[in-house]
């Protein structure tokens, strides 16, 4: 039997890490082990090279500055509506920034709705909320077709799918039919009614909520599907503080929601090509390959997790870390990743890819303490 300090979850404050331009001190990080080797830069056509070893670093940086001018305003305007939930709006942005989608746990009243309607207005977007329950068809998401009698004809009617910012509410409440009819939206950005196909909008982010107080009536997301998620965010209740601000704003009739357009779809469209050009040293890469690997094959990575894995992450879960640093580096104003970056964004991007086994739930160890026992384990480059 394991010592129940060892499977102790972790401190909340680590869990809930915001992104911190500077996650490691200037004294201690020495920014020329992650500047880019010359045999490893990008092809010429992403990154002009100049004379110099680091001039294509310094040229991704400027693009990186460029083309995030619009992140700060678009935090405040966002800070102006909710308060607190930092580490929501920061998902919400990664995941905006790499065309990913994220899924929501937490209880009724958090502002899980609010968020990303005050995102959708803050970049000039269409915003549809989808109340899913028991009773509903796959055609009320995607659309359907109808007959008209006055030709004899179909013409095709679209869905509420076909918006840019989707917020999935309590997801689990769908059957499984409909729960697949969204998640290949999410995945194949495209929706097929009929014999014609749709394609979806350039910018399409799904916000999907699961309650996890009730279960009873629910249809829980099966693990492959559970996988399309770029990544899983736990919400927690305000501080004090927090929820005192909440008071004074909220506590009226007529409380102040709006916000101001601070960001268009193009300018999240060229974000989206500059985020693909942060530099991520060879030994950051490794780095992330070996937390992956290390949910699949513990014993080699010498992970002492006692057979309390059932399943490990898929390759989604490589590409998804990989691509989220980047855009934790982008949000930062930095033109190359830290591994800072990779070890405050696995936890939401792991904990829904590795599930545990009965073992591991008879002595309440979770999913995200196996991952903290990983990034605890696997050596820093």
């Amino acid at each position: 039997m394991i010592k129940n300090t060892k499977w102790a979850p972790q401190n909340t404050e680590a869990a809930t890490t915001t992104l911190d331009p500077n996650p490691v001190d200037d004294a201690q990080f020495d920014d020329v082990k992650y500047l880019p080797n010359p045999r490893t830069l990008p092809p010429p056509r992403t990154v002009p090279t100049t004379s110099g070893q680091n001039s294509a670093i310094r040229q991704i940086q400027q693009a990186v500055q460029e083309s995030s001018q619009w992140v700060r305003p678009l935090q405040q305007e966002m800070e102006r509506v909710i308060v607190g939930q930092k580490h929501l709006i920061d998902r919400l942005l990664i995941a905006l920034v790499t065309n990913g989608h994220v899924l929501l746990e937490g209880v009724p009243g958090l502002a899980k709705t609010l968020s990303l309607k005050t995102l959708a207005g803050a970049v000039n977007v269409q915003f549809k909320r989808l109340q899913f329950t028991p009773d509903m068809l796959p055609a009320d998401i995607v659309g359907t077709t109808i007959y008209n009698p006055q030709d004899g004809g179909f013409r095709t009617k679209l869905g509420p799918i076909f918006s840019n910012l989707i917020l999935a509410d309590e997801i689990n409440r769908a059957p499984a039919k409909v729960q697949s009819a969204l998640l290949e939206a999410m995945q194949e950005k495209q929706v097929t009614i009929g014999d014609e196909t749709f394609p979806l909008s350039e910018v399409f982010l799904v916000l999907a909520t699961q309650n996890p107080l009730e279960q009873e009536g629910t249809y829980p997301l099966p693990e492959a599907q559970v996988d399309r998620f770029m990544m899983k965010v736990i919400i927690d209740y305000p501080n004090h503080v927090e929820e005192r601000a909440i008071l004074e704003s909220m506590a009226t009739s007529e409380p102040a929601l709006g916000v101001n357009a601070v960001v268009t779809e193009d300018e999240i469209v060229q974000a989206r090509r500059v985020v693909n050009s942060v530099y991520i040293d060879d030994k950051i890469k490794d780095y992330i390959v070996s937390i992956v690997l290390a949910t699949r094959n513990p014993k080699a990575a010498k992970v002492d997790v006692n057979g309390y894995i059932q399943t490990g992450a898929s390759p989604r879960a490589t590409i998804a870390l990989t691509m989220a640093a980047r855009a934790a580096a982008f949000l930062a104003g930095r033109g190359y990743v830290t591994p800072q970056d990779v070890k405050n964004l696995a936890p939401d991007v792991l904990r829904h890819r590795v599930a545990v086994s009965y073992e591991a739930e008879a002595e309440n160890v979770t999913s995200e303490d196996v991952i903290q026992k990983i990034l605890n384990t696997i050596p820093v480059p």
